[in-house]
């Protein structure tokens, strides 16, 4: 399983950007999982619902399953965040994992970068930035590309992955 990342500061581009990479790289046929890292506290589940019930009466894993998907919540109940090498290995096998965050790991990444935000660039002197996508032209020892321009994104990711066909 090869993993890419996909990092930037807050309102850069990085979820639209991992959409697009999603949707261009599954129609290579190549199949891809997503971890996606959040900062705050976050809830998949809704307060009222079985499962909601199930997890705030203490149930460590809620395990929640139809007939089109099925989700796993674990609490860590006062357990440390599990690596991002952990929560990979969770997954079900596929060619590509995107990983949205985790800029601080190792794994390969594509910093993700707009104007607008007013932040500098993340990757001078981080070597697992290989790439930047950005809004505006700027000039860097590290390949840019255009934010949008998600075929050539695309393109050297895989590239870089020994994943071209």
């Amino acid at each position: 399983m090869q993993v890419y990342g996909v990092v930037g500061w807050k309102n850069s581009g990085k979820t639209g950007l991992m959409e697009r990479l999603v949707t261009e790289i599954t129609a290579r046929g190549i199949s891809v999982s997503t971890v996606k890292h959040a900062h705050h506290s976050f809830d998949v589940d809704h307060p009222g619902k079985d499962s909601h019930r199930h997890r705030v009466a203490g149930a460590r894993e809620v395990l929640l399953a139809s007939k089109s998907r099925w989700a796993l919540m674990h609490e860590l109940r006062d357990e440390d965040e599990p690596t991002l090498e952990d929560l990979l290995g969770k997954l079900s096998n596929v060619d590509l994992v995107l990983v949205e965050g985790y800029k601080r790991d190792a794994h390969p990444k594509v910093e993700a970068h707009r104007l607008e935000t007013g932040n500098a660039l993340i990757s001078p002197g981080d070597p697992s930035i290989r790439a930047i996508a950005s809004d505006v032209s700027l000039c860097c020892e590290k390949p840019v590309f255009d934010l949008n321009d998600t075929k050539a994104i695309a393109d050297f990711i895989l590239s870089d992955l020994d994943m071209s066909a």
